[in-house]
């Protein structure tokens, strides 16, 4: 091993201002008690004495409830009021809430909605549940393997088509060339369409039960939107496989008969004008096409993959991570097409036959990212797929983790999208922290069979992260491995990781060691950038 080449000696002392979670809130609202001196008057004339719209009183306590712009700093606002000569008590218009926790037994395995381990790594879903569980004007179609529609967790969500159901078997009731089509469709024989969807493989069961288990039944687990409508769109067989053909007559069917938000958990093949051309029809009636980005540890802004990256706007493409919030190691990812990440990795759901079992998967992730949208459309019915597509990208929670792997580098979060509210950030995440420039680089590209050791310092910091603008080795070859002062292996990277922060080491100082073999040489790294606090 050659000895140190590189050393970044960073001084700086700065102080970090903290990120404090504030209460919630109704967003611009504060409850306004006048001294008593002032008696209520005319709402329009306190308008104008308080600089603000007021909303309602309560004259018995000598409130008045005022509406300011929602950009407006709470803290400012509190301020500024408190220096009015009439108002003896101004406080934001707190929320308060049940608890509303839903008595299915296995939802403690259910660390996607509820990460105990490690908090907020999850979609929010308790917290979202104390505003919405869900509609049954929401219909999901779950394009898939089909769904196991007796399955005591999913039967009481299944939608049905009612001119089937009432009509006469064998009978094409409702006259859409498919006959007895009650909970969906099958179309992996596309030729000759089938009405029963009935999973023979469990994969889209399995996607099911993470949209829309039927929530606070006492049995098994709960989805993300416990009351839905699910219906079944099957075009992968037994094994697993389907045709364009399949895929396109199922978009079609699944729009046709109302389903709002379309979830597929699939992917493969070329690029497909027809396939494109369906998901264009979808979002030109107002419908979300969710999409998983695929299970290759491939970059898709590099090598798209499909149906995930289509450039339609309404299509929204899913990553996984694992439960301490890293990128799961399968996971396609990219920094402009993949949008949001969610929990994929050892996710625990219905199966079919009525059973439950864990999968891993960008297919496990996306569902969760549909049952969010579903209870978008039950809150706020008036959004279409877009709107809805927008919402869960600009309320994603941050997590240093997903920096330059998706476009929003965050997790999708049920909680934020129904208020509204971007997420506080997070004092933990590096990305809010105090910097200093640094200067280490490897050659560019980096030589064979190369073995460096570099070294970066701020003095007085106790914690630091490293931050790459460019990285691209040979994936799982040629690697950067990262050590705190203790010697202690904290983090090992290989492959592209552009825009990316090291995982947190713990001191002042970390020492970076770069091997590589004697195949494929790349153009290496460049660290500008010391993240401390």
């Amino acid at each position: 091993m050659r000895g140190l080449i590189g050393r970044a000696m960073l001084g700086l002392f700065v102080s970090v201002s903290a990120f404090a979670a504030k209460p919630e809130a109704v967003p611009g609202e504060y409850i306004v008690q006048l001294k008593n001196q002032y008696a209520i008057q005319s709402t329009q004339i306190l308008s104008q004495q308080l600089g603000a719209y007021v909303k309602s009183t309560i004259p018995q306590m000598n409130i008045v409830v005022i509406k300011k712009p929602v950009f407006e700093l709470t803290d400012s606002v509190v301020k500024t009021l408190s220096q009015n000569p009439m108002v003896d008590i101004v406080e934001p218009n707190f929320i308060y809430r049940i608890n509303k926790t839903p008595n299915d037994p296995m939802l403690g395995r259910l660390w996607g909605m509820n990460n105990s381990n490690n908090a907020g790594v999850d979609v929010g879903a308790l917290q979202a549940w104390d505003i919405t569980t869900g509609s049954k004007d929401v219909l999901v179609a779950v394009i898939d393997t089909g769904i196991d529609y007796n399955h005591p967790d999913l039967k009481e969500n299944m939608w049905s088509n009612q001119a089937e159901l009432n009509g006469q078997p064998g009978v094409d009731d409702d006259g859409n060339g498919i006959v007895d089509d009650i909970y969906g469709a099958n179309f992996v024989n596309a030729a000759k369409p089938t009405g029963n969807p009935l999973d023979d493989h469990s994969h889209g069961t399995h996607c099911s039960g993470t949209i829309g288990a039927k929530g606070d039944d006492g049995v098994g687990i709960v989805g993300v939107a416990w009351n839905v409508r699910l219906m079944g769109v099957k075009f992968l067989s037994a094994d697993g496989s389907g045709s364009l053909e399949g895929a396109l007559k199922g978009i079609d069917y699944a729009v046709s008969m109302g389903a709002t938000i379309l979830s597929n958990s699939w992917g493969g093949g070329g690029y497909s004008e027809t396939l494109k051309q369906a998901i264009q029809r979808a979002n030109d009636k107002g419908v979300l096409f969710v999409a998983a980005a695929g299970n290759e540890s491939n970059d898709n802004d590099a090598n798209p993959t499909y149906p995930a990256t289509y450039d339609v706007p309404n299509v929204l493409s899913v990553a996984a991570i694992d439960e301490k919030g890293s990128l799961a190691s399968f996971s396609n990812y990219g920094k402009n097409k993949v949008h949001v990440a969610a929990p994929g990795v050892n996710i625990y759901s219905s199966t079919k036959n009525g059973g439950y079992s864990s999968y891993s998967g960008t297919s496990m992730a996306t569902p969760h990212v549909s049952g969010i949208a579903a209870l978008i459309a039950s809150n706020e019915p008036g959004l279409n797929g877009i709107q809805i597509k927008e919402r869960i990208m600009a309320t994603a929670k941050p997590y240093p983790t997903l920096r330059g792997k998706v476009r929003t580098k965050g997790i999708a979060n049920a909680y934020t999208a129904l208020t509204n509210t971007e997420p506080v950030p997070d004092p933990n995440d590096p990305v809010n922290w105090q910097t200093v420039t640094a200067s280490v680089s490897s050659a560019h590209p980096y030589a064979s069979k190369s073995n460096e050791t570099f070294e970066v310092n701020v003095p007085g910091a106790k914690q630091i992260a490293v931050y790459f603008e460019k990285f691209d080795t040979e994936r799982d070859y040629d690697k950067v491995m990262i050590y705190d002062s203790t010697g202690k292996l904290v983090q090992t990277l290989s492959g592209k990781a552009d825009d990316t922060l090291s995982t947190v080491i713990e001191g002042s100082s970390a020492k970076i060691v770069f091997t590589s073999d004697d195949s494929v040489n790349r153009y290496g790294f460049d660290i500008t950038k010391i993240a401390f606090r």
